[in-house]
């Protein structure tokens, strides 16, 4: 007995995106959490998956990851597009280390943060609003940086007027010989920003949906408000918004490298992520799992050990 044998009639009836196939998403997950790096013939060949042990040695790792890729293009002489998530977080800390100890210019970076909340018409919350992003991006990374830190008019935030510019934006700047680096998280549902998998049911094609490069006051799904509500605001539902600007596959899947992060866990054994990360890189690509995507690009996806399970039933 479980979800999918007992779902006809249940409140869970129509919940999920209407193209997952739940029986072939169970199946991506095995016993052996130590099979979960096996390489998937649709992997690009530079895809990486990198495992880690606690919390620190995660942010560390990824902190480097950033800080790294802003130095390697500073050194080649390249300018550097960086779209940047709020979420996960912790590697902000290190990134803003190294590039100290290194002492490192970011003056050569432009940032994209990929989302921001907003309501059904794209307005977003006060960038002096704890819960906003563009607020948690200046006390984390621009903020600490201090005087090598990205001039401001080479940051940019998914507001209702300023989103619908980044894909030409980056696009002049790859042209003029800059490259992109994705930082990202991965969603309950796997989505990569807030773009949601339910958007694949409005889209003809695959490439229709690739073309996608962003969404102003994107409808959430009830899974991603929930995520929130656990991870961002202390458990409190009501304070999440139902909807985000976010930018689309027009936009993630143009990386030149990609930096993930995925490290749901909570404490006693308790976690959100690990089926989705399991999903993400068992799932062939599709558009109703846009994590899957990922993994056709180049770079890491920096994971923590306790996500790959055994993913058993186990009472908290």
């Amino acid at each position: 007995m479980d979800l999918m044998s007992t779902i006809a009639g249940s409140m869970m009836e129509g919940y999920f995106p209407a193209g997952w196939d739940l029986a072939k998403i169970d199946a991506c997950m095995t016993a052996d959490p130590a099979s979960i790096t096996d390489r998937q013939s649709w992997w690009h060949a530079d895809f990486e998956p990198v495992m880690c042990s606690s919390v620190t040695d995660f942010d560390t790792i990824l902190g480097h990851e950033i800080a790294l890729t802003i130095k390697q293009s500073r050194d080649a002489g390249e300018k550097l597009a960086l779209i940047l998530p709020v979420g996960p977080m912790g590697m902000y800390r290190w990134a803003v280390y190294f590039l100290k100890e290194w002492g490192v210019s970011c003056d050569h970076v432009y940032g994209f943060n990929m989302d921001e909340w907003s309501d059904a018409d794209g307005n977003t919350l006060p960038p002096t609003n704890p819960g906003a992003f563009q607020y948690a991006m200046q006390e984390a990374f621009y903020g600490p940086l201090g005087d090598l830190t990205v001039p401001e008019n080479q940051r940019h935030f998914a507001t209702a007027d300023v989103l619908p510019s980044y894909a030409e934006k980056i696009g002049e700047l790859k042209s003029a010989g800059a490259k992109l680096g994705v930082i990202f998280g991965i969603g309950r549902v796997c989505h990569i920003a807030f773009w949601e998998p339910h958007f694949a049911g409005e889209f003809n094609s695959e490439e229709e949906w690739k073309k996608q490069t962003h969404r102003i006051g994107a409808k959430l799904h009830p899974l991603t408000i929930e995520q929130n509500a656990v991870t961002s605001f202390k458990s409190r539902t009501t304070l999440v918004p139902a909807y985000a600007n976010t930018i689309g596959p027009g936009c993630f899947l143009q990386a030149d490298k990609i930096i993930g992060g995925c490290d749901g866990i909570f404490s006693r054994g308790m976690q959100w992520q690990g089926m989705s990360v399991w999903m993400t890189l068992r799932h062939e690509p599709t558009s109703w799992i846009p994590s899957t995507y990922m993994t056709t690009q180049p770079g890491r996806l920096i994971i923590l050990d306790e996500l790959a399970g055994p993913l058993q039933a186990e009472c908290n």
